[in-house]
């Protein structure tokens, strides 16, 4: 269903319980969506909604930065306050990915226990970069960011260039599954991606990971929390730690032994 909103021009999915939301530019063909939602899974419901109009001044003045440990996420504007060696700048574009979420907060603080130096790093569902700029700020050598929405490249490389760790990150379009692994072995995978894609992508999380790797997942709702860890013990991880804020559970895990 992912790949089939993206090709009719979503501009980013999250998961609400059992539903999908996302968002689509104003001249997009709603019965094209319908349809293509429809050809997926004939039994879906469809609900249709028009967007408020946004004075993005305001929002960019709600825009704050947030310190994590030893981690500073920075929208531009607030970057001069902070120390470049620790902090991540990101341009916070509309459909993308900021330390403005608890998902995102919840890698961030879980990773500074798994990221060392050296380290290879996997980030799916990369978006801005966020993740794939923290992981070289605590060490990583190098770092294969990998997104499914087109419309996040052009964010991801300029934040990527704006931090300076262009050497270290490459970002590349498309789909995890696929992609994963061809850039493994990783010892750390991040995936803050929806719940219902993180349980498909396990095996081959399981399967990048080199024998002493680490997984953070997230973009999981708490109430999520029971029915993941049944899914983890049944393909066999361990789970090492756990972060939660608001609604939002991230998890740290290994491989059994």
């Amino acid at each position: 269903m992912l790949a089939a909103l993206f090709d009719v021009g979503s501009q980013g999915v999250h998961e609400e319980g059992d539903a999908l939301v996302t968002h689509f530019p104003p001249e997009t063909d709603v019965d094209a969506i319908r349809r293509t939602v429809a050809a997926v899974d004939p039994a879906a419901t469809i609900a249709v909604s028009e967007t408020p109009v946004v004075d993005w001044s305001l929002w960019r003045a709600n825009v704050a930065a947030h310190t994590l440990g030893r981690l500073t996420v920075t929208p531009p504007w607030l970057a001069s306050e902070s120390d470049p060696a620790t902090t991540i700048v990101i341009d916070p574009a509309m459909a993308f990915g900021t330390g403005e979420h608890a998902t995102t907060r919840g890698v961030l603080r879980l990773m500074q226990q798994v990221v060392r130096d050296g380290d290879t790093v996997a980030d799916l569902g990369a978006g801005s970069a966020v993740l794939s700029i923290a992981a070289v700020k605590l060490g990583a050598s190098r770092v294969a960011a990998i997104e499914l929405d087109p419309d996040a490249t052009a964010n991801a490389q300029e934040n990527i260039e704006r931090n300076d760790v262009a050497s270290r990150i490459r970002f590349i379009e498309g789909d995890a599954a696929v992609l994963l692994p061809l850039v493994a072995p990783v010892r750390v995978v991040l995936a803050n991606i929806v719940s219902s894609v993180l349980v498909v992508l396990l095996p081959e999380i399981a399967a990048a990971l080199t024998t002493d790797g680490q997984a953070i997942l997230s973009g999981l709702l708490h109430e999520e929390r029971d029915w993941m860890l049944a899914q983890l013990a049944t393909h066999g991880w361990t789970v090492e730690a756990e972060d939660v804020e608001d609604e939002w559970w991230s998890v740290l895990i290994s491989r059994s032994a």
